[in-house]
């Protein structure tokens, strides 16, 4: 499949992306290229490899779902611009 520079101009304008009549040939070889690997890869045939869920195979290691505040709350609250004990406090925005 080849794109002419009509086609190229449509599907900038359905992109909502202005392009430049200057910028219409560099684009129409580049999509071109990209038609044609994709091409490449409807050649292959795999029908008989099974679909992946995911790259690894292996369960993922779980952990325990622990609340906490994590430690840090002096740390967390050093730039606080005004603070409420361990909360920062911030303007009334409700009257």
């Amino acid at each position: 499949m080849s794109l002419d520079p009509a086609t190229i101009r449509r599907i900038a304008k359905l992109s909502r992306i202005r392009v430049e009549d200057a910028e219409v040939a560099k684009l129409q070889t580049e999509l071109n290229a990209i038609l044609g690997w994709i091409e490449q890869l409807n050649e292959v045939d795999v029908s008989d490899i099974e679909p992946l869920s995911g790259g690894a195979t292996m369960a993922l290691p779980m952990r325990e779902d622990v609340v906490s505040d994590g430690g840090i709350a002096e740390k967390v609250l050093a730039n606080a611009p005004d603070r409420a004990g361990e909360f920062f406090a911030v303007p009334k925005v409700v009257e």
